[in-house]
């Protein structure tokens, strides 16, 4: 199991464990809850202690970062491809291949998941919380959090400067001007179960975009999510008319293309909420996007 260390200051002499538990190390009222029923859950100077117990300067306080308890919905375990990229007992970043949901759903029972090739590695106790999840079709980076804390923590991180999220992409045509922003309310698309379109009455949601090379119809861009809203980059590009190459759903499907949307998580970067290392990851554009804008 997983732990926080962290030594008291003089100025945080006479707090409780609960004070430093939730505006020191940022637990949520029920994870502080949780570990006040695990046997070894908190603990000051190597004893089990209660919330209420007063802390003096120099006391050690250990806090167990780890899930207790099974997860909710049974993982089966699959051996299916699955590169990571970064990982230490807190979290993992992997590289996600086109294919793969995060987790299985009733609507594709059969197609492989991360959370199911990562138990075929480490085991169905292996605790599984997605941070950024990405499209079935998406490829790259993404990041798994081994604890409800952790995952808690970089939660709140999204969509702010320590948590940075760069993609790749593929789209028909070449956006004017070749540098901007797009902002654009998202909601739901009553004519589908699935679909997203712009409407005014949409939830807020800013993309940014550069264009990096263009060969022939095609551009490859960088884009940049401010905001996280379902399909957010696929909307955004087809709604100022270059939709990604590839996207049957809000574009034109060519297999003879490319066989998925040509989206990409390139690139990361992100503060470790407990370390707080400040990591910088990168993911090769694939080959399957890589063919259609030659100059790379």
């Amino acid at each position: 199991m997983e732990t926080i260390t962290k030594t008291i200051t003089s100025e945080e002499d006479g707090s409780t464990v609960r004070h430093i538990l939730k505006a020191g190390l940022h637990f949520s009222s029920h994870a502080v809850s949780r570990l006040t029923r695990a046997e070894n859950g908190i603990l000051v100077n190597g004893r089990h202690a209660r919330t209420v117990d007063v802390l003096r300067a120099g006391d050690v306080l250990t806090v167990e970062t780890g899930d207790h308890r099974p997860p909710k919905v049974e993982v089966v375990p699959g051996d299916w491809p699955l590169p990571i990229v970064w990982e230490d007992g807190h979290l993992l970043v992997v590289n996600k291949p086109a294919g793969m949901t995060a987790h299985a759903s009733n609507f594709l029972p059969d197609t492989p998941t991360v959370a199911g090739a990562l138990a075929w590695k480490r085991g169905t106790d292996s605790i599984f919380h997605s941070v950024n999840r990405l499209d079935k079709g998406t490829t790259g980076l993404m990041v798994v959090a081994k604890s409800g804390y952790v995952h808690d923590r970089l939660r709140r991180s999204l969509h702010t400067p320590g948590f940075i999220r760069e993609y790749r992409a593929v789209c028909v045509g070449c956006p004017e001007p070749r540098s901007g922003v797009i902002r654009a309310p998202i909601g739901r698309d009553e004519t589908s179960a699935i679909r997203r379109c712009v409407r005014p009455d949409g939830l807020p949601a800013v993309s940014h975009y550069d264009v990096l090379a263009r060969q022939g119809p095609l551009s490859l861009l960088r884009l940049i999510p401010e905001t996280g809203r379902t399909h957010q980059l696929r909307v955004h590009m087809a709604s100022i008319g270059c939709p990604l190459a590839g996207d049957w759903l809000y574009g034109t499907e060519d297999l003879s293309l490319i066989a998925r949307p040509a989206l990409h998580s390139y690139a990361l970067t992100l503060t470790h909420p407990v370390t707080g290392e400040v990591l910088r990851l990168t993911a090769p554009i694939p080959g399957d996007m890589a063919r259609l804008v030659p100059t790379l």
